[in-house]
């Protein structure tokens, strides 16, 4: 049974061009820079493509549709999908836009370790995150002429989501400046303190109809015999 989700976004690029159109992979690279895919998938290593094609290849996604040969050149393979590739395709796609996916980046979890650092610390590295969002961003909404919207709409939101960081980051930052928000270890102490006597008695009884109707039915005393 196919994954309802494709192992990285890669996979459901690759698949996507295999099903466009019977393409050699050193093909489906150069498209993947020249139509700007590799802001969404990595390709950073050459045979990143090569290697997902085989993956591909050995779940029945991809077949091999020829082999070209020329004098210049050494023996290439062209590949397509196979119609379970075109059907898994579009279900990877109605499940991706259709349903987030649990993800653990890196920065929440630094995030919530943050107190590992001074207040001054977090601060220099929030602010140095954001100049490096600020340039994301510039890169993102640099216009591209001639190109619709449709074609850009990954661009979009991806601007969208990284504006959203470069403000909330400014607002942070701001409150560590002005100490609005700040922590020190005697804080952290009496916190660590607080938090374990508010859970040494326990989570509270939650109540659902059926512990209600039970707590209701009081045992009747019995009356005395003559």
């Amino acid at each position: 049974m196919t994954a309802p989700r494709p192992r990285s976004p890669l996979w459901l690029v690759v698949l996507a061009m295999a099903a466009e159109a019977p393409m050699h992979p050193y093909r489906m690279q150069a498209l993947i820079k020249e139509r700007g895919k590799d802001l969404v998938a990595n390709v950073a290593q050459r045979n990143s493509v090569y290697q997902t094609i085989d993956a591909l290849r050995r779940a029945g996604l991809v077949e091999v549709r020829e082999m070209s040969r020329d004098e210049r050149r050494p023996e290439r393979t062209i590949y397509e999908a196979t119609p379970l590739g075109r059907t898994t395709l579009k279900e990877w796609m109605q499940t991706i836009l259709g349903a987030p996916a649990r993800e653990f980046p890196d920065f929440p979890a630094a995030l919530s370790l943050v107190m590992i650092l001074s207040p001054d610390e977090a601060r220099t590295a929030l602010e140095t995150r954001v100049v490096a969002v600020e340039r994301r961003l510039r890169e993102l909404e640099a216009p591209v002429p001639g190109v619709p919207r449709l074609f850009l709409l990954e661009s979009e939101y991806m601007a969208a989501l990284v504006r959203a960081e470069r403000d909330w980051l400014r607002r942070v930052s701001a409150d560590l400046r002005r100490g609005r928000l700040t922590w020190s270890f005697e804080w952290l102490q009496q916190q660590a303190i607080a938090l374990a006597g508010a859970g040494s008695s326990g989570p509270p009884e939650v109540k659902t109809p059926k512990t209600r109707a039970r707590s209701s039915r009081r045992p009747r005393a019995r009356r005395a015999r003559a």
